[in-house]
């Protein structure tokens, strides 16, 4: 409500128009109009502040519930139980010489976290929805691997990070879905000490 004040000099209150508060309801509006937002435009050309705009909330909302469009972005289409930035923070936090190990670690520590469930809800979604197969491509390539190659400064940063998102996903798949043992109950460390080394090579070796 805002004050008003009319002619006979009294104060009254009207509902304000246009922006919402900033409540729970605020999130859920801006989820939905960021997964309309996603489609319509994909990731490059949906902007905060169409999103916003659509869910008729200030921009600035989307930094107060989601940290960013990516955060926005994987909780809306991905649904994944991680903010992006954490994720990339944690990932290369070592130096180049820790990315395998560290893309291995996070990765598991997040999923296992979240019981598997939403790794196998998201692998149903991105194979039954176009636009979520697109998003994960955009998401793991583009927006996730692409951040882990500039920091090891790397050459043919488009292979490497592709390399390493068919690697993550399979892992995954094979963990979760699948649930092929030994790995779907192998500790983390027993996988990291296996897998890591590949993502090493992926990222910092020669792939020539």
């Amino acid at each position: 409500m805002v004050p008003v004040t009319t002619a006979n000099g009294k104060t009254t209150g009207v509902r304000r128009r246009g922006r919402r508060p900033a409540g729970e309801d605020t999130r859920a509006a801006l989820v939905t109009a960021a997964r309309t937002e996603f489609a319509e435009h994909g990731y490059d050309g949906a902007t905060v502040r169409s999103i916003a705009a659509r869910a008729g909330v200030d921009p600035a909302m989307v930094n107060h519930w989601f940290g960013s469009k990516d955060g926005l972005f994987a909780q809306a289409v991905l649904r994944v139980p991680f903010d992006p930035q954490v994720v990339l923070d944690q990932v290369t936090a070592d130096g180049p010489e820790h990315l395998g190990d560290n893309i291995v670690r996070t990765f598991l520590a997040n999923w296992d976290g979240a019981g598997g469930e939403v790794f196998i809800a998201l692998v149903r979604s991105v194979t039954a929805r176009d636009e979520a197969l697109r998003a994960l491509k955009d998401f793991l390539v583009h927006r996730m691997f692409k951040g882990i190659t500039e920091a090891a400064g790397c050459d043919r940063p488009e292979l490497r990070a592709s390399l390493c998102a068919s690697q993550i996903i399979g892992m995954g798949m094979a963990r979760y879905v699948i649930g092929l043992e030994p790995l779907a109950s192998a500790d983390i460390e027993t996988i990291v000490a296996g897998v890591a080394p590949t993502l090493q090579r992926y990222l910092t070796g020669d792939i020539d």
